[in-house]
């Protein structure tokens, strides 16, 4: 059926002035936005109440929340115009409807959006543009489309054909392409955030599987959604066997390591060598394990920075892990004292010293030694562990040292420094001959 133009519209609804029904048509188009927003208001209230969500689930529910309001309105405004068309005109409900149901694709739109590409709930600068693009281009779509011009310019995109090589494709079934390709893949990429969100949340899993299922799901529905699309726009599927090949050939020649880090990716998280939390040292690399992607490995060091490890590294070179099966860590404090010390009252001030400190370990308690009898003073060596080794070593070796160095303190206990003594054997050359050298030098001319 041919679209109205705009001159019909605007002289259906002046003619609907004098009508009653457009009273009931205001009431109804109040009323449902009145009940639309409050609903979607107590659901978001709710949900916010129940759950208490954090970061990117609170994200997630404020965005779904923004959707559910317009969309319970276009559903109320529907229901209204069924009910009123059998006594009244609903020219104004024709209009109200396709307007608000824009609003519901904006929203929709921007919440999966959001859902896949935000960080953390942080939305870029290239999402506000792309965000403020789109929704002008569907309020262009709205415009045309009450105007009465959307059949005419479909008509013409549909007639207007572009050569492809020896193939010639009309606008439309390019924009239909495009549509549907990019619809697909942006459900399958925000079904596999939630179900990612979901598996993150299922304590009883290991964590690396949980991440391995999350990955596999996603490039399932990716491949999935790309297959279903192709279909759609009405590609042969026998073509993808040339891009395998292409792809087997471009593996062989320079993408080994891309194909390497990615395979190391899965063998990571299946034999569990590693896991988010574990404080590992590879190469030059140390810190603590923050995320395990199929290509990369995130480490966070104690002092923020963060290292992009590929995870060939991870698989091809030792890795000290200090938190793999057992999260004590050893460390030790060394000092030196003079000769004339106590030695057992040494010994048993440093180990009460290293077990005053609160990260020390109380059901390992410390152990104190003679290490050598030094140059200086006895070597003695204090060793302490530790279960939180995440929280770094420098902080709790210095408050070991401030204890040891104030129980020596407290007890008298010096600790020696270098010294050295210069004996010189013979008796010490004058001066006076140097001094005369000087002399008979200076008068030379």
């Amino acid at each position: 059926m041919k679209q109205a133009p705009f001159e019909n519209v605007l002289a259906d609804l002046i003619g609907d002035i004098n009508d009653p029904g457009l009273m009931w048509q205001l009431g109804a188009i109040v009323l449902s936005i009145v009940v639309g927003w409050g609903l979607a208001r107590l659901l978001r209230l709710q949900f916010g109440r129940k759950e208490e969500p954090q970061g990117m689930v609170r994200f997630s529910v404020e965005s779904l929340g923004r959707v559910v309001g317009p969309l319970m309105i276009v559903a109320l405004l529907a229901l209204s115009r069924q009910l009123m068309v059998r006594w009244h005109h609903v020219n104004l409900l024709k209009l109200a409807i396709p307007i608000f149901g824009s609003l519901v694709v904006i929203r929709l739109t921007f919440y999966l959006l959001r859902r896949v590409f935000a960080r953390r709930g942080h939305v870029g600068a290239a999402m506000l543009v792309f965000e403020k693009v789109f929704q002008l281009l569907v309020w262009l779509a709205v415009v045309i489309y009450i105007a009465g011009l959307w059949d005419d310019i479909f008509a013409f995109m549909d007639t207007t054909v572009v050569p492809l090589g020896k193939y010639k494709v009309s606008i439309a079934a390019i924009l239909q392409a495009i549509v549907s390709v990019a619809v697909l893949l942006v459900m399958a990429l925000w079904a596999g955030t939630a179900l990612e969100e979901r598996l993150m949340m299922m304590q009883g899993m290991h964590s690396n599987l949980r991440v391995v299922l999350a990955r596999m799901a996603r490039a399932i529905l990716i491949v999935v959604a790309l297959l279903v699309s192709l279909s759609l726009v009405g590609i042969d599927l026998t073509v993808l066997s040339v891009f395998g090949g292409a792809l087997g050939v471009g593996l062989g020649l320079g993408l080994q390591k891309i194909a390497s880090n990615y395979v190391s990716g899965f063998v990571i998280l299946l034999d569990r060598s590693l896991t988010i939390g574990d404080m590992i040292t590879v190469d030059k690399y140390s810190g603590k394990v923050t995320q395990i992607n199929t290509r990369y490995t995130v480490l966070q060091g104690l002092d923020g920075v963060e290292s992009i490890v590929p995870n060939e590294m991870l698989i091809s070179s030792p890795v000290q892990n200090s938190s793999l099966s057992n999260k004590m860590l050893w460390l030790s404090a060394k000092v030196s004292v003079g000769y004339e010390t106590d030695l057992d009252l040494a010994l048993s001030l440093l180990e009460q010293a290293a077990a005053s400190v609160e990260r020390v370990s109380k059901e390992k308690p410390p152990s104190a030694q003679l290490q050598t009898f030094g140059a200086d003073g006895l070597d003695l060596q204090v060793g302490f562990w530790i279960s939180d080794p995440e929280n770094g070593r420098g902080g709790v070796t210095s408050d070991v040292n401030r204890a040891i160095w104030r129980a020596l303190q407290q007890n008298k206990i010096s600790v020696p420094f270098p010294q050295r003594e210069m004996r010189i054997v013979g008796p010490l050359p004058t001066a006076e001959p140097a001094l005369a050298a000087v002399e008979n030098s200076a008068n030379v001319p």
